[in-house]
């Protein structure tokens, strides 16, 4: 952790709305007048999209399993590495894994290629990842660690494994079957390395559909907002006030005492209510440092 370089890491499954995570973000950002840089967890994958499609093939003569959710297909050491040199001294690098047609086309690749390595821009006041280990902990890298501020973004496994499949099949041009069969195989690492971040994040966004998402892999559409409830869940953050999330968020109520659950129509204002706040903190701690370096009072 960094008082003088934050780090905010936003963690995930792919499909698990952390990209839409990422434009409420974007505006809280403007709102404060805070230059971030981003990075994309995406980046610390160790293998393009044939390399990996090898390396399923050769998993599966082996009889074991291969994901994106593990430590054999992900960099763990670079991204620890890179959230270690920002958190030091506001530096490090990144690059970009091109999904689609519409991003290679300008660096002229292919999709499932990565871009080169770049520094991260200078002068930055917070970094902001949105990824699949922004809080994973193994024996040898504790990510988790050095972030400030660690948000997880959790819609119940259904209604994950829906958002998926429509966006994988809709989006990147994956076939269903294929979808379905990426998500059994990652189920081993989905257990070992995604869920115990959630116990770790200071909060957790988890969307509830009040919809039947009781069969997933026959889904054709993702339920919408309306049709779900959004459970927040805070830990180890001081001074949270229930009463004006109450006031201010109108249908909501507590479940627990650090449990607060909203309409899920309301969970973009929830998010910038509760995170705003929290990041203004994270902003002037940091403007108070620097003004201290530079002998201001």
């Amino acid at each position: 952790m960094s008082a003088k370089h934050p780090i905010i890491a936003v963690t995930g499954s792919s499909g698990a709305g952390t990209t839409t995570t990422t434009t409420a973000f974007s505006h809280i950002f403007r709102q404060l007048g805070i230059n971030a840089a981003f990075v994309e967890g995406d980046s610390f994958h160790n293998y393009t999209r044939a390399e990996m499609e090898v390396m399923i093939r050769k998993a599966k003569a082996e009889n074991r399993n291969i994901s994106y959710f593990g430590p054999e297909a992900n960099n763990f050491g670079r991204l620890a590495q890179c959230f270690s040199d920002y958190g030091a001294t506001g530096q490090g690098e990144t690059r970009s894994y091109l999904h689609t047609f519409d991003e290679a086309v300008p660096f002229n690749q292919m999709p499932g290629t990565f871009t080169q390595w770049q520094p991260l821009p200078n002068d930055t006041d917070m970094l902001y990842y949105e990824g699949l280990h922004g809080g994973v902990v193994t024996a040898e890298h504790d990510v988790a660690s050095q972030v400030d501020l660690l948000i997880g973004m959790v819609p119940i496994v259904n209604l994950e494994w829906i958002q998926k499949i429509v966006r994988d099949t809709s989006e990147r041009g994956h076939s269903r079957e294929k979808v379905m069969n990426s998500i059994v195989r990652s189920m081993d690492d989905y257990i070992n390395h995604m869920t115990p971040q959630f116990s770790r994040t200071h909060i957790n966004f988890q969307r509830v559909p009040t919809v039947d998402t009781s069969n997933p892999f026959s889904a054709k559409a993702i339920p919408s907002l309306d049709e779900s409830f959004v459970v927040i869940r805070f830990r180890g953050i001081n001074n949270v006030d229930f009463p004006y999330y109450l006031t201010m968020l109108q249908g909501s109520f507590m479940s627990r005492v650090n449990t607060l659950v909203v309409p899920g129509g309301k969970m973009s204002l929830a998010m910038e209510l509760i995170l705003t706040p929290l990041i203004r903190d994270l902003r002037d701690n940091r403007r108070r440092i620097l003004a201290e370096e530079a002998g201001q009072p």
